[in-house]
């Protein structure tokens, strides 16, 4: 039994290492992965383990990207050390406006929003406006992390705050909000990861503080499991994003979506 709990801890890592990125929606996958194979442990464990999962994920983030997001770098100039404050300033600016409305609505919007078919909903509305979008085909203004404006960086920020809608995707509505206001596809997924890292550790942190820290050993086990398989998978998701979208749009994930959502409804309604 201790066994096949930890084998769906990393089925699901797995699962959530590769749609954090992706601009697919994590969520949507997860609940359909996780109706087939539940875990038999506690409600609040599962709650729990389905967001501090997430803290893989960010790690790869930061070990990818250190250099970058390293302020403090020896090898870096004094110019450059500016502009990586400056960075980190809009990333956390950027990330407000989310934050708040997670901390003061978290129970709410799950309670109300986390069901099949708000995920497929917005699978399908994501997706057909990522197709939208492409076919417009306007040329970047910005083509550098550094052109981009504290109130660009904010008003990408107000575009995460959707993502709190489950099935919308926090890359991919970060990215539709980041290419509409100019920044190229490239720029729009690099900022869309950093926006990431104070997000996703805080929303772990709440949501460890909230369940009380008071897990099993056997528990922890399973939550590292998954934490570590999230891990491993993101490097090669994040990776294989950034050389995907040099020479690809993002219309492909745009009709994946779309089948996604329609088997998420075809399946809960209809199937199940």
């Amino acid at each position: 039994m201790n066994f096949i709990e930890l084998l769906k801890a990393i089925i699901l890592g797995i699962v959530q290492g590769i749609t954090e990125w992706l601009p697919v929606s994590s969520t949507g996958h997860l609940i359909l992965v996780e109706d087939f194979i539940k875990f038999s442990l506690s409600d609040i464990f599962v709650s729990t383990f389905f967001v501090v999962i997430q803290f893989g994920s960010i790690l790869a983030v930061i070990v990818l990207f250190f250099r970058k997001l390293n302020p403090f770098d020896a090898g870096k100039t004094d110019i450059q050390k500016q502009e990586t404050i400056s960075l980190w300033i809009k990333i956390i600016v950027a990330t407000v406006p989310a934050g708040i409305v997670g901390f003061l609505f978290d129970d709410a919007i799950e309670a109300a929003l986390y069901n099949p078919t708000t995920v497929a909903v917005m699978l399908i509305g994501y997706g057909i406006l990522f197709i939208i979008i492409e076919s417009w085909q306007k040329r970047p203004k910005i083509n550098d992390l550094m052109q981009l404006s504290y109130m660009k960086a904010v008003s990408i920020g107000l575009f995460q705050m959707l993502a709190l809608i489950p099935g919308t995707s926090r890359s991919g509505a970060t990215i539709i909000g980041a290419v509409l206001l100019g920044t190229s596809r490239y720029i729009a997924a690099e900022f869309s990861f950093f926006m990431a890292v104070p997000i996703m550790l805080g929303a772990s942190g709440y949501k460890l503080l909230k369940a009380g820290l008071s897990f099993t050993g056997f528990e922890w086990l399973v939550l590292c499991s998954g934490a570590l398989t999230a891990f491993l998978v993101s490097i090669f998701a994040i990776r294989f994003l950034m050389d995907y979208i040099k020479k690809h749009d993002f219309k492909v994930f745009g009709y994946y979506r779309i089948v996604l959502g329609i088997l998420v409804l075809g399946y809960f309604y209809f199937i199940r």
